[in-house]
């Protein structure tokens, strides 16, 4: 008796926290993954698996900590899947990528985008971060990914590599080719829009 007692109590415990944190939840995790497909499997997941755990919840953090917890894993999860079995190598008759990137993977001054030299703040444009949404999901997933860890979450290249159980060579050649085809996507998605308008 006391044990379908505690499966009630857990079962309205959970109910309130997804009637309370469900929102917020969903719209990190969109904007970790852009895919709301996605994103709303992983936050239903992180409720069945706070339900399945809910005994090992000590109360010694807030339930919106330990939910995040658990979502902050189940999306480690999703990236990790994304590189299952990904190798990307470079062909002979393409252009090494080091003709476009520095020692630190920073655009070298004779290939970067001229036109993005002279915007400032563009993180705080509307209709750019929408191009550069639009341009993120046209990414394979395993670059997209990429992009996100690196640049989204800032964590570090070695990190990464452990937690996807890649080579670092296979990681900044994904990063490096996303970069290069994501500049593209913006050159015509935006700059040369705001160029022509």
């Amino acid at each position: 008796m006391s044990n379908l007692h505690s499966m009630s109590h857990a079962n309205a415990q959970i109910t309130s926290w997804v009637n309370e944190y469900s929102d917020e939840l969903l719209r990190y995790t969109i904007f970790k993954v852009s895919d709301r497909v996605v994103a709303e499997d992983l936050v239903q997941n992180t409720f069945l698996a706070a339900f399945t755990a809910f005994s090992q919840f000590k109360k010694e953090s807030s339930p919106k900590t330990w939910l995040y917890a658990i979502l902050k894993n189940k999306i480690a999860d999703f990236h990790r899947a994304n590189f299952k079995k990904v190798e990307i190598k470079i062909n002979d008759n393409e252009a090494g990528l080091d003709y476009f990137f520095d020692k630190s993977d920073h655009w070298k001054n004779e290939t970067s985008p001229i036109a993005w030299r002279s915007e400032e703040h563009l993180l705080d444009n509307t209709d750019f971060n929408n191009a550069l949404k639009f341009c993120m999901n046209k990414l394979p997933a395993q670059w997209h990914s990429a992009l996100q860890l690196k640049y989204m979450e800032e964590r570090d290249g070695k990190i990464i590599c452990q937690e996807l159980n890649i080579t670092a060579t296979n990681f900044w050649q994904i990063l490096h080719r996303a970069k290069l085809q994501l500049r593209a996507c913006l050159e015509i998605n935006w700059f040369k829009k705001q160029l022509c308008g």
